[in-house]
């Protein structure tokens, strides 16, 4: 089977042959059908953050295939299931986080493409118990985007408090930000969509946000203050600059909720302010299993559109480089051969 893997954090990743693995028996063996790349992807290749994981590996955690073998310990999954392979690949089921529904900051847990091998192959391994099943219906290539970058933001706008009759900013539409940016307009939220490109502040325009800024030549604060503050603002863009202008368009009693994770992210916050105010910062980390079920069904009801475009596999570091060069509005995917739902 192909596989692209990260040899060495300053090479890149290389697509080579490897044997078709065999399950365990907590495991499924499952034939990818697409794989999204996601931010995390090339920090876990470039060993960019704290805690690195240990090449060679196999990145990727936007897995979505069809079950090919389960061990015997798997009993709710059965061959010819379609799942997903989240960036939660495992936890320990048992801590205070696990049994209170907040599996993904358990201490113990395991992560696709970064601790255990993920999706960037033709077949991989996931735990059975944590896999996704995806409903039928939805097209893989726009369940992958889904698996990561939904989820993500979901979680993310959930934690906000969007809600009908507030304003909720997401700065940053790209993969992420154009799913949050429909996400808050589900939660019934007045949108306001921050970006710095045209391609993307259109985007934003074409998926409904009710304000757009433009943070080249619009101080985001000043702007958002105009139409009255905002209750709840998503951090998206991967740059310490956006986390500042965000924070600084809340109103009194408002949320920032950090997600991205730029390898040097900082965050200056004034005390006197924040406390004054009332103000809300904290961080979110993806989302549980029941969220992505939550984010699938959406979806298969059609209250989303996934922004995407399909890669092969052996362009990995082309499109890497697209990433990183901001040349992609949505998410880039890539297409294993996908069947459609």
């Amino acid at each position: 089977m192909r596989a692209a893997v990260v040899r060495s954090f300053t090479e890149p990743l290389v697509v080579e042959d490897r044997p078709v693995p065999t399950p365990a028996g907590h495991q499924v063996l499952v034939r990818m059908e697409a794989s999204g790349l996601c931010h995390t992807d090339i920090h876990a290749a470039r060993g960019d953050w704290p805690v690195k994981p240990s090449p060679p590996f196999v990145p990727g955690h936007e897995g979505i295939g069809i079950v090919e073998a389960a061990g015997g310990q798997v009993t709710h999954l059965a061959v010819g299931d379609r799942v997903a392979i989240p960036w939660l690949g495992e936890a320990c089921g048992h801590c205070d986080h696990c049994v209170s529904g907040w599996e993904t900051l358990c201490l113990a847990q395991e992560n696709s493409g970064y601790s255990v091998d993920g999706s960037h192959a033709e077949y991989a391994l996931a735990h059975g118990t944590y896999v996704v099943p995806v409903p039928d219906g939805i097209d893989p290539l726009d369940a992958a985007p889904l698996t990561c970058a939904g989820v993500t933001t979901y979680k993310a706008v959930k934690l906000s408090g969007a809600r009908p009759g507030t304003r909720a900013l997401v700065s940053g539409i790209g993969g992420l930000g154009h799913l949050a940016l429909q996400y808050a307009r589900i939660f019934g939220a007045e949108t306001i969509a921050v970006d710095v490109t045209d391609a993307k502040l259109a985007l934003a325009r074409e998926l409904g946000a009710d304000h757009v800024i433009d943070a080249r030549v619009q101080d985001v604060a000043e702007e958002t203050h105009r139409l009255g503050g905002a209750d709840a603002a998503i951090s998206l863009a991967v740059s310490n600059e956006s986390f500042g202008a965000a924070y600084g368009a809340l109103r009194r009693g408002g949320t920032l909720v950090l997600v991205a994770l730029p390898a040097e992210g900082k965050l200056e916050l004034p005390v006197f302010d924040t406390v004054l105010n009332g103000t809300k910062v904290v961080g979110s980390i993806v989302g549980t299993r029941e969220d992505l079920a939550e984010v699938f069904q959406l979806h298969r009801l059609g209250r989303t559109r996934v922004v995407r475009e399909s890669r092969d596999l052996a362009d990995i570091n082309s499109a890497i480089d697209e990433v990183l060069k901001g040349k992609v509005s949505g998410r880039l995917v890539f297409d294993l051969g996908s069947t459609p739902a």
